[in-house]
């Protein structure tokens, strides 16, 4: 039983082969011919593993840039990292984070069914993290067994359906249309992203509108700028690392030639993920409406935050700048407060405030971008101050969660635990399902969204 429950858990935790097997059950529902079910279902993985790739050779070039920061600035404390916190916290949280996840999958479409939070987050890893650390939480305040896995899942599928509900309204700014939902847990600080270019973004000129001399034209090429950019910050921390420091990472290659090659590298990487979102946007979106159609009304697919980047190239990297900084001046507040130091770690400021970059852009242009994502760079150094304390022992390591709805629900449920009983809290988590259930069928139906 345990090699058939992690067999499930691996494949649900693989965003490509959900993503796929879901397209596929959209395609037979819509009885499209074998031909186009086989060649959806494989350009869907493909896609998905397209992406991945990007990502991965993007995370090959910002983790030395990472360790040059902390040696040059000398400075130490936690790094928030998913993948690190969830490695650590499997061992012993294993079993309780496998069932969370694959019936909180079921809880989702549950909740899709028969509230009005219409989406089905397919973003898979995600998933498995938010399952492991409702687990440890959970466990940490006593729960055990069938309530462990009932109130645990129920409170997955909830979160699932409620975090692209409340970033919609922005997505539909960033893509101009309202086919695609948005599954990433860091919904938090892209909705503040969003909410802040609203307000300080009138007139302000959109990241992807760049006006520049003919000679510098070349410039508006996303690539070659994004290159360039990051050139000058990989020179910046390698020569403030100094020389024997790089000659550690780059194996007795010479330190700026390794400078360049990385900068390149996180350009590239960028570029194959772009190239990976078009491929799944194109296949997933028809294939989803037929699965929504049969199980779920109305329903849309939440996909992971890459898939916002071709919507504004500049912006990607203007939010991965100014969030990074908003880390940068939060850490030297923390140390002013004699707080537990959260490093600014690459890979979330990257992604995430990225993302934000993005949302802010949509709603209020490079002012909106710039603000937005550094305020998103702020709270994600603050929320982990307070969620280490409900963690149990997982508080003491080097690393916890990193991105916002991590430290948003962690804190929520931790403290929940301190100030209720396990029974109180099963009746908040299932009062609050009814309560949506109610509202959907007893209040006036929505005017039919045409966007």
């Amino acid at each position: 039983m345990d090699s058939i429950l992690f067999f499930i858990l691996d494949i649900l935790k693989v965003p490509s082969v959900l993503v796929g097997l879901i397209a596929l059950v959209g395609l037979v529902a819509r009885k499209k011919a074998l031909p186009d079910i086989i060649k959806g279902t494989v350009k869907t993985i493909l896609g998905f593993l397209v992406l991945s790739g990007g990502a991965t050779v993007l995370l090959s070039s910002l983790t030395p840039l990472g360790g040059m920061f902390e040696h040059a600035f000398n400075v130490q404390g936690i790094i928030p990292n998913n993948e690190a916190i969830v490695s650590m916290a499997i061992e012993k949280y294993g079993t309780a984070t496998a069932l969370i996840m694959a019936f909180g999958m079921v809880a989702n479409i549950i909740v899709a069914r028969f509230t009005r939070l219409k989406f089905i987050f397919l973003t898979g890893h995600h998933t498995f993290y938010m399952a492991c650390m409702i687990g440890v939480i959970l466990t940490v305040a006593g729960f055990e067994g069938i309530q462990l896995v009932f109130v645990g899942a129920l409170t997955l599928g909830l979160i699932m359906a409620f975090f692209p509900a409340i970033a919609h309204r922005y997505m539909r700014q960033v893509t101009g249309s309202n086919d695609v939902g948005f599954g990433h847990f860091g919904t938090l600080g892209y909705v503040l992203a969003g909410a802040i270019g609203q307000a300080v973004g009138k007139s302000s000129k959109s990241t992807e509108e760049m006006d520049l001399p003919k000679n510098l034209s070349f410039l508006r090429d996303s690539s070659i700028s994004i290159s360039l950019t990051m050139m000058v910050i990989y020179y910046v921390l390698a020569i403030a690392s100094g020389s024997e420091y790089v000659s550690t990472l780059s194996g007795g290659q010479h330190y700026l030639v390794y400078a360049t090659i990385q900068a390149i590298t996180f350009a590239a990487g960028v570029y194959v993920i772009l190239q990976g979102v078009r491929l799944i946007l194109a296949e997933i979106v028809p294939a989803f409406t037929g699965f929504s159609e049969k199980l779920v009304p109305d329903a849309k697919p939440a996909l992971d935050c890459p898939i916002v980047f071709p919507y504004a190239p500049n912006a990607v990297l203007i939010g991965f700048l100014a969030s990074f900084a908003g880390g940068v001046i939060s850490l030297a507040v923390l140390g002013q407060l004699n707080w537990v130091l959260i490093l600014p770690g690459v890979v979330p400021h990257f992604f995430c405030g990225a993302t934000a970059g993005v949302f802010g852009n949509a709603t209020g242009g490079r002012r909106g971008a710039i603000i937005g994502a550094f305020a998103h760079g702020v709270l994600i150094t603050f929320l982990p101050v307070f969620l280490l304390p409900v963690l149990g022992s997982l508080g003491f390591v080097n690393t916890t969660f990193s991105d916002a709805d991590f430290g948003g629900v962690g804190i929520v449920l931790g403290y929940m635990a301190q100030v209720f009983n396990k029974d109180m809290i099963t009746a908040i988590i299932v009062g609050l399902f009814a309560l949506l259930v109610a509202y959907n069928y007893l209040a006036k139906k929505p005017a039919k969204d045409t966007e």
